[in-house]
């Protein structure tokens, strides 16, 4: 097909055609004539291109995404470059809105600064957002509701799951060893809110202290037969990434957006701010079964000490 054609099935002008080529994008072949011929793999890659413009990845940044469709990929994000990418984005929105944030705050303070003159009243506090690190003393305690009773000795369903490094993993291949897989809710993000009541909902709160714990007590846990530890949610991956690189977790998250691993072992999760997430509940693997299950988990910010001593109580 010529430009122009190429142009109108994917939405986009002649020029921002030449454009892609200019980055690379779009290298069409020449005819004898001299003519560019373009084929269904380019109207392919423009309209990504124009996708991922849409989401805020700009076209000078789309290369690793054509690349990866250019590999024979589906998907042109299942390439680790891709999600390097998407991360790369996402640090710098979370620049600008710090930056915008100090602006605004600015402007604020500026603002109250010269509304109050003469004005004895102070204005009041601005609500800090919630520290995530630190649990409150009144959280209600989770009761065994039997959810889990079911799980030892089950076998792992082979399961190719997404990790926040980029990788994938399947649980039903971990080896003869020990795996500690703990699965939780969510974890929140400095300054973003946690869904309305997340508090009262028993056994919600703490998946950032759980996560702190078994970081603390990685060593010992490997020291104790335990192969590897892996956290478990229904967050998207470069979510997952950000929080193991905040807490400086020494071990990968595991993303299970469409809950395969709960449907497939009926795994309790619950309703909050339309989402449906994951109990808190731990998980030790052994030669693809459920060799344990911990259920229900409080306090989460002393779990992983708690796993320790199963361990010890329990060694191989």
């Amino acid at each position: 097909m010529q430009i122009s054609e190429l142009a109108e099935r994917a939405g986009v002008t002649v020029k921002a055609v030449r454009y892609y080529e200019s980055l690379g994008l779009v290298v069409p072949e020449r005819l004898p004539n001299g003519y560019r011929e373009y084929s269904d793999d380019h109207l392919r890659a423009v309209a990504e291109i124009r996708k991922l413009a849409a989401s805020g990845i700009a076209p000078s940044r789309a290369t690793p995404f054509i690349e990866c469709l250019d590999t024979g990929h589906e998907h042109s994000d299942e390439c680790p470059a891709s999600l390097a990418a998407y991360r790369a984005g996402i640090a710098e929105l979370d620049r600008t809105i710090a930056e915008l944030t100090a602006r605004r705050d600015l402007l604020a303070g500026r603002l109250d600064e010269s509304a109050s003159r003469g004005f004895p009243t102070a204005p009041p506090e601005p609500t800090r957002p919630a520290d995530f690190t630190r649990l409150p003393s009144n959280l209600p305690r989770p009761h065994d509701d039997g959810a889990a009773d079911h799980l030892p000795g089950l076998p792992i369903p082979p399961l190719a799951l997404p990790t926040s490094d980029g990788g994938r993993i399947d649980l039903a291949r971990l080896g003869r060893g020990r795996t500690i897989v703990y699965l939780y809710p969510l974890t929140g993000r400095p300054g973003v809110d946690l869904p309305d009541g997340w508090d009262a909902i028993p056994g919600a709160r703490g998946c950032s202290t759980e996560a702190c714990d078994f970081r603390d007590q990685y060593d010992d846990l490997r020291a104790a037969g335990v192969d590897a530890v892996y956290g478990f949610s229904s967050q998207q991956v470069d979510y997952q990434h950000e929080v193991v690189e905040r807490l400086q977790l020494p071990f990968p998250m595991i993303s299970d957006e469409r809950h395969e691993l709960a449907d497939a072992l009926s795994l309790p999760t619950f309703e909050a701010g339309g989402m449906r997430l994951y109990s808190r509940l731990t998980l030790v693997l052994r030669e693809g079964t459920i060799e344990h299950a911990f259920y229900p988990i409080f306090p989460p910010n002393t779990h992983a000490q708690q796993v320790l001593r199963w361990l010890s109580a329990h060694p191989l």
